[in-house]
Order: C-alpha cells, then sequence, then structure tokens
C-alpha cells in the first residue's frame, strides 16, 4: 500500500513552519517522523497531525521521555532514527549506516545539522531533512522531507524548501 510520510527535524519551539507543513501535506499523510530538537512537549507535536507519530530526543529537548535513537518498521523498511548529536551529525554518517546494517535497517533518518542529506550509497540509504525552522544550508530555507513509498515497495524521498 502507497504511503506518505512527513519528516521533520530542529523545530526549536518555533512550529510555524510545521503547522504549514502539516498544512501542505493534508489529507495524504500516513505517519509523521520528527528527528528531534522541538523544544516543546512531545504531546504537541501529536497534537498536530491524525497519524502515528515517531519522534527521537534532541540534544536540546529536556525533561521528556522520548529515546535518543530508536528502529522503526515503515512499510516493508526497517529505519533508524536518531537525532545524530551523539555521532557527530553528519560527521557520523558512516557510524549511523554501521548501525542500521548491524540492525537489519537499510534506511537512516538523523536531524541535528540543520542541513539537508539524501545520500543513497549500498544498501543504506540516509537522510537528513534539514530543519524546519532554523537552516543552515546554503539560502538558509527551512527544510522538511516526504518518503513515498509505491505499492510496489519503491521509494523515494523528496526535499521541500518552503
Amino acid at each position: 500500500m502507497a504511503m506518505k510520510i512527513l519528516i521533520v527535524s530542529d523545530s526549536h519551539g518555533n512550529n510555524r513552519n510545521l503547522i504549514q507543513a502539516v498544512k501542505n501535506m493534508s489529507g495524504t499523510m500516513d505517519m509523521m517522523i520528527h528527528l528531534g530538537d522541538m523544544e516543546c512537549s512531545p504531546d504537541r507535536i501529536r497534537e498536530l497531525v491524525d497519524c502515528p507519530v515517531e519522534m527521537v530526543k534532541g540534544n536540546c529537548d529536556y525533561g521528556n521521555e522520548l529515546q535518543g535513537a530508536k528502529l522503526i518498521q515503515i512499510g516493508g523498511h526497517k529505519v533508524f532514527i536518531t537525532h545524530g548529536n551523539h555521532y557527530g551529525g553528519e560527521f557520523g554518517i558512516p557510524t549511523m549506516k554501521d548501525i542500521a546494517k548491524e540492525n537489519g535497517a537499510d534506511i537512516v533518518m538523523f536531524g541535528h545539522s540543520h542541513k539537508p542529506v539524501i545520500e543513497k550509497s549500498g544498501d543504506v540509504t540516509v537522510i537528513n531533512p534539514g530543519s524546519i525552522s532554523r537552516p543552515r544550508q546554503d539560502g538558509f530555507r527551512p527544510t522538511y522531507m516526504v518518503m513515498n513509498i509505491e505499492d510496489d515497495g519503491r521509494t523515494d524521498f523528496v526535499l521541500v524548501t518552503m
């Protein structure tokens, strides 16, 4: 079954763009993933959508029950999600890929660097949606990602610039 997943990170308490991203996907979203540094209650994030939400704790998230990393199942994919701060952010991509492989995951999703990444190499795809509120890449435009899973299992990632 085809699925659309909204992937965001690093909203840092400013949920205006996150709310806009949710509106942009209204009626089409099957799941939302927040990769940490939400700086608000996880319940506040969950209240924005009517679909399952997966979240991990970032280095700026305090006093919540979230884990720093976890494995989740999305369609036929096993996905390692983490904020990335414990692995050095973008410099830790090789380490995060190794953890994914050791756990049978074919996708790594991380945040922390505030810079988008889509890296398909070998048998693990690595993505970072960038920051939805405090971008650091050239142009400094907020970004998020949409993961599309087709009926035949084919998957693609679309970077959306706000």
